[in-house]
C-alpha cells in the first residue's frame, strides 16, 4: 500500500522558489488537483502567465522532486496558466476594455527606435506562449500595422445588444485595430488634437476586444495628444520604452518615461533596439553602429528594470516589408529570440505587479456620525 499522501506530494514541491515573487511555488498556490493512484502521482502547476521563461525548469525539478518520494514511479506534470492581470484606476465614464486583463503601452520618446517592431513582436511572443493577445497601433499619423502585418482590409461592425462594435482584424493569432485600415495609401492624416482624443477613445470603446491576456498599445513617438489620450482612457498596467543606444534617443527616452511616472503608470522596464551589428560572415564580431550602453545607463539612472538588448537583423526590415515580423520570418534568428525573452521578462513583470497592487476600494461608502 502506497505511503504517498497530497501531503507529503507538497511538501516535496515546496523547495521550488519562483525566482519573481521569492516564494515558493506551494506558497503562491501554483500547486493545484494533486492525485495519487497506487505509485502514479498527478498535479498541475499553474503559473500567472503562460509566457513564463521557467516553466519548463519548473516541471523538471517538480517531476524530479516528486519521483524521488518513496514509493512514487511516476509523476505527471501538467503546465497550465492564468494570466494575472493589473488595470489602472477606470475612468469617470466607466470601465474600459473590460475583458482585458494587461493593458501594455509601448512606447519611445523619438521616432525611428523601432518601437513599433517590437510592439509586434512582443505580442507574437506572447502568443506564442499561448496568452490571447490583441495589438492597437494607436500611431494615427503614422500607423504601420498594415505593412508589419500585410493586412490591410477594412474592419467591419457586428451588432452587440443595441450597439454596433468594430471587429479587430486578425492576422499570425492577434487581434489588430489600426488608422491604417481605414486609409488608403495617399491619405494624409491632418487631425487637431480633439478628434486624435475621440479616435484613440472609438480604439478602445468601441471596438469589440474580447478576453485578451495582453492587449499592446503601439503608441506614437513623443507625449504628444494620442499618447496622453491613452494614459488618461486606457487602464494601463505598464510601460515598454523602447530606445536606442545614442544620446538623443536616451534623452527623449528619459521624457517618455517621465510622462508615465507622472500619471502614475508602472515603468515595466527599457529595451534598447538596434543595440548592436554581428555580420553574418564574422559571427564572432559586434559593431554597436549607434553606441553602447545607452539603455542601461538610462535604466540605471532612472532606477527602472533594463530587459535586455535586441541586435540590428537585415531580416527585420526584409520580412517587414512583407508583412512577416522576424518572429514570424526568421524565428531561429537572434533577434527572434531576443524579442521572446523581452516578452517573458514583461509578462513575469506584470505577474508580480499584479500581485502587488492593491484590490480597489469599494467606492460606496457609508458614512456614520
Amino acid at each position: 500500500m502506497s505511503t504517498v499522501t497530497e501531503e507529503t506530494v507538497v511538501e516535496a514541491l515546496r523547495p521550488i522558489i519562483d525566482p519573481d515573487f521569492g516564494k515558493s511555488i506551494v506558497d503562491l498556490g501554483f500547486v493545484k488537483d494533486v492525485r495519487i493512484e497506487g505509485s502514479s502521482v498527478s498535479f498541475k502547476i499553474e503559473l500567472t502567465t503562460p509566457a513564463c521563461p521557467v516553466k519548463e525548469e519548473f516541471q523538471r525539478q517538480a517531476k524530479e522532486r516528486v519521483e524521488a518520494l518513496p514509493g512514487v514511479e511516476t509523476a505527471d506534470v501538467t503546465m497550465t496558466a492564468n494570466t494575472r492581470g493589473r488595470r489602472g484606476p477606470a475612468p469617470q465614464e466607466g470601465p474600459i476594455l473590460p475583458g482585458v486583463k494587461n493593458t501594455i503601452a509601448v512606447a519611445s520618446g523619438k521616432g525611428g527606435v523601432g518601437k513599433s517592431t517590437t510592439a509586434i513582436n512582443v505580442a507574437l511572443a506572447l502568443r506564442a506562449s499561448g496568452a490571447t493577445v490583441g495589438v492597437l497601433d494607436a500611431d494615427v499619423y503614422g500607423p504601420s500595422l498594415p505593412l508589419l502585418t500585410g493586412v490591410n482590409q477594412r474592419p467591419e461592425t457586428a451588432k452587440e445588444g443595441d450597439k454596433s462594435k468594430i471587429v479587430p482584424l486578425e492576422a499570425y493569432g492577434l487581434k489588430l485595430m489600426s488608422m491604417g485600415f481605414f486609409l488608403t495609401d495617399n491619405s494624409p492624416v491632418i487631425w487637431r488634437g480633439p478628434m486624435v482624443h475621440g479616435l484613440i477613445r472609438q480604439f478602445l470603446v468601441d471596438v469589440d476586444w474580447g478576453e485578451l491576456d495582453y492587449l499592446v498599445i503601439d503608441l506614437p513617438p513623443g507625449t504628444g495628444d494620442a499618447a496622453l489620450t491613452l494614459t488618461q482612457q486606457a487602464p494601463l498596467a505598464g510601460a515598454l520604452i523602447v530606445t536606442t543606444a545614442n544620446d538623443l534617443s536616451v534623452i527623449d527616452a528619459r521624457k517618455s518615461l517621465t510622462m508615465f511616472e507622472k500619471v502614475d503608470v508602472p515603468i515595466i522596464g527599457i529595451v534598447e533596439n538596434m543595440a548592436y551589428f554581428v555580420p553574418p560572415d564574422l559571427p564572432d564580431r559586434k559593431y554597436h553602429i549607434f553606441g553602447k550602453g545607452g539603455g542601461k545607463r538610462i535604466a540605471d539612472e532612472l532606477g527602472v528594470d533594463f530587459l535586455g538588448e535586441v541586435p540590428i537583423d537585415t531580416r527585420v526590415v526584409e520580412g517587414g516589408d512583407q508583412g512577416r515580423p522576424i518572429l514570424i520570418h526568421a524565428p531561429e534568428s537572434e533577434a527572434a529570440e531576443a524579442f521572446r525573452n523581452l516578452a517573458g521578462s514583461v509578462a513575469r513583470k506584470l505577474s508580480v505587479l499584479a500581485a502587488r497592487t492593491p484590490a480597489i476600494a469599494d467606492a460606496n461608502i457609508t458614512w456614520e456620525s
